[in-house]
């Protein structure tokens, strides 16, 4: 349907809806139906650093009674790892005709310039660095955890010509400011936001275990307001919105906020691959009732430059509308 393209990191997309980097898009079936389905692209499995790391120091811990087998063994986990992500890369840019993003979750330089580069040689036709650097260390100054986000993408941007997107989560003092640095060091599109790792314990056990690790339609709000006010304070990047989307319905609200894009996962592990088409199908819907004949036309329409008052995206609207509940 031509009414809904978009561009997104200088690629057409027929389609809004991004399959976002899971363990479904590392097989290539998964991508052949999403495409099926309306997909305008996808975002393979990412690279993990630390997969990389753990299975370096496992290899190396079983065999430590040969010290100088060290480094062979830990670069050949790295690049046995990286060519089994390259041959991913080929395999589905065989298999679908939609764009195929790559993904390294990374948490260190590392050697990502050099990984970015073979990507690029691969054909993948972007690259989405999810990155997160955790702040484990109270002695760090938050500007030195900042400047580790800085290095990683400045030394992939000087490897490769591939359009770039930061995945980020929302755990920065100033986000906007933050958004903007790295949009100065050439980074036009940013992915709101990634999901991490949550532990709970087990009371009765008394250990530690896992939360879902899938989203839930509520947490939609993690993601909107940040849109709305980043979009709106800065119209000229490109926001790929993440986390909490499971329907039509909070699609078109992403894109009424500002979004250029939006990414869906959990709901596929819910309902199936498949579900990408009353997705699609339903925004398409909407436009018609609206009168919309392309996402531009009401794409950022309430971001919080375009709305009457912006006020209603700030924090301190909540204790206004609750200050007289008792």
């Amino acid at each position: 349907m031509e009414k809904m393209k978009t561009h997104y990191l200088g690629l057409e997309l027929k389609s809004p809806v991004i399959v976002s980097s899971s363990g479904l898009t590392k097989k290539i079936k998964n991508l052949v139906e999403a495409e099926e389905n309306g997909a305008g692209a996808i975002v393979l499995k990412s690279i993990f650093e630390e997969q990389i790391t753990y299975e370096s120091n496992k290899a190396i811990d079983q065999s430590h009674h040969y010290p100088e087998a060290a480094d062979y063994i830990r670069n050949y986990s790295k690049h046995n790892t990286l060519n089994e992500y390259i041959q991913l890369i080929k395999d589905a840019k065989k298999a679908v005709n939609i764009p195929v993003i790559a993904s390294i979750n990374c948490v260190s330089k590392l050697e990502w310039g050099d990984y970015a580069k073979k990507i690029e040689t691969a054909g993948a036709d972007a690259l989405e660095l999810n990155m997160n650097v955790f702040p484990f260390n109270p002695n760090e100054k938050a500007q030195d955890i900042e400047e580790k986000y800085y290095k990683i993408v400045e030394s992939v941007k000087r490897n490769t010509n591939l359009p770039i997107a930061c995945k980020l989560s929302k755990n920065f003092t100033n986000l906007p400011y933050f958004i903007q640095q790295l949009n100065f060091r050439g980074v036009n599109s940013f992915v709101l936001f990634n999901k991490f790792f949550e532990p709970l314990i087990d009371i009765e056990k008394e250990e530690i275990t896992t939360s879902s690790i899938l989203s839930h339609e509520n947490d939609l709000k993690i993601s909107l307001r940040w849109v709305a006010i980043l979009k709106g304070m800065m119209p000229e990047i490109e926001i790929s919105a993440s986390t909490g989307i499971h329907s039509a319905n909070a699609c078109v609200q992403q894109i009424l906020a500002g979004a250029n894009t939006v990414q869906i996962c959990s709901v596929l592990y819910r309902k199936g691959i498949s579900e990408i088409k009353p997705i699609v199908n339903g925004i398409s819907e909407w436009m018609n009732q609206k009168s919309y004949k392309a996402i531009d036309d009401f794409r950022g329409k309430l971001s919080y430059e375009n709305i009457e008052d912006p006020t209603v995206y700030e924090r301190f609207q909540f204790i206004k509308h609750f200050a007289n509940i008792e």
